[in-house]
């Protein structure tokens, strides 16, 4: 709408003093022959506004004048509580211009270091290369904020094909890169990759007035996610001092508690050191430590060493007779 561009032109020019026209079409994703327009319209409404040209020329309002408008609209409002200042989110436009509209009514004394945070840190929640396709995210947004039933078609992990499903949503995560859905069905409450939603339909009818606070149940909920049944494998094994770091960050997301370091006794400096941990599951402590070969060595448990060495015959055989082996 004109008129929100009109009040962010403006918060703009307040904000940064003076900005070159192809500088503002840039931001405000419009034409600068868009923006000369809106400045001309600024002005006809009695805003002390105007252009310079040449070099360190531009557009700027008179100095020390401000705006006493300074309330969010319903977009804005919801993508500032909502933290959404990740790029791949839906509100993300929306969010930009509650900052600049906060950076607007902050006393120009203090307004630097808050305008050098907007501008020097940045929010990715996907991680490297990732090829999450939310393109219901912003329909489920939606159903949150209006409070309203949606129907879904969703792929669980594993199915062949979608199954229709009708939810009362109780509100979205985003974890590691991924968003969530947590919402209420006919058996509790459940986790919705967003993801493998492939259709999302908005319903006239209210969600159930008792559900509960998303809070509580996101934490229940992940917990399941992140400690499945039983209590994992503990591992313990021999790794180079040097490799050691390595071998933790590459393991991270698939433990479970915090592993311990410990040097060998009797080993020289820099030699090995010990390491204990509890991953998820036998294959994941597999799947970790046979890519780091010989730089590890299994001590305990006996089934995981023995399941490294049938493993490894595996491959051995695979790979029989190829690149003179």
């Amino acid at each position: 709408m004109r008129a929100d561009r009109l009040l962010s032109l403006l918060f703009l020019l307040q904000t940064h003093g003076r900005l070159s026209a192809p500088d503002l079409a840039a931001r405000l994703e419009v034409s600068p022959r868009t923006v000369l327009r809106d400045v001309e319209a600024l002005s006809t409404a009695g805003v002390p506004v105007w252009t310079e040209r040449g070099r360190g020329g531009g557009i700027s309002l008179l100095e020390n004048w401000r705006t006493d408008v300074s309330g969010f609209t319903t977009a804005e409002a919801r993508a500032l509580f909502s933290g959404a200042s990740g790029t791949g989110d839906p509100q993300r436009r929306a969010w930009e211009s509650a900052v600049r509209k906060l950076l607007a009514a902050t006393p120009a004394a203090r307004r630097e270091p808050f305008r050098r945070a907007a501008e020097r840190i940045l929010v990715e929640p996907a991680g490297w290369r990732s090829r999450e396709r939310t393109p219901h995210l912003a329909a489920l947004q939606e159903a949150v904020f209006s409070a309203r039933r949606v129907r879904i078609r969703y792929r669980s992990a594993g199915a062949a094909r979608a199954s229709t499903r009708t939810l009362d949503p109780l509100g979205l995560v985003a974890k590691g890169g991924t968003w969530y859905l947590v919402a209420a069905v006919a058996d509790g409450e459940r986790l919705f990759r967003v993801d493998r939603v492939a259709e999302a339909e908005l319903l006239d009818e209210p969600v159930a007035a008792d559900l509960p606070d998303l809070a509580p149940v996101w934490g229940r909920l992940r917990e399941q996610v992140e400690r499945p049944p039983g209590e994992g494998v503990r591992v313990r094994l021999r790794v180079g001092a040097d490799d050691a770091g390595l071998l933790l960050r590459i393991a991270d997301a698939q433990l479970l508690d915090e592993p311990s370091v410990e040097p060998v006794e009797h080993a020289e400096p820099g030699g090995f050191v010990e390491v204990v941990a509890t991953f998820r599951a036998l294959p994941a402590a597999r799947a970790v430590l046979l890519g780091l070969g010989t730089a590890v060595l299994v001590l305990e448990p006996a089934e995981l060493v023995a399941d490294l060495v049938r493993t490894a015959r595996d491959v051995l055989g695979r790979y029989a007779g190829q690149a003179g082996v």
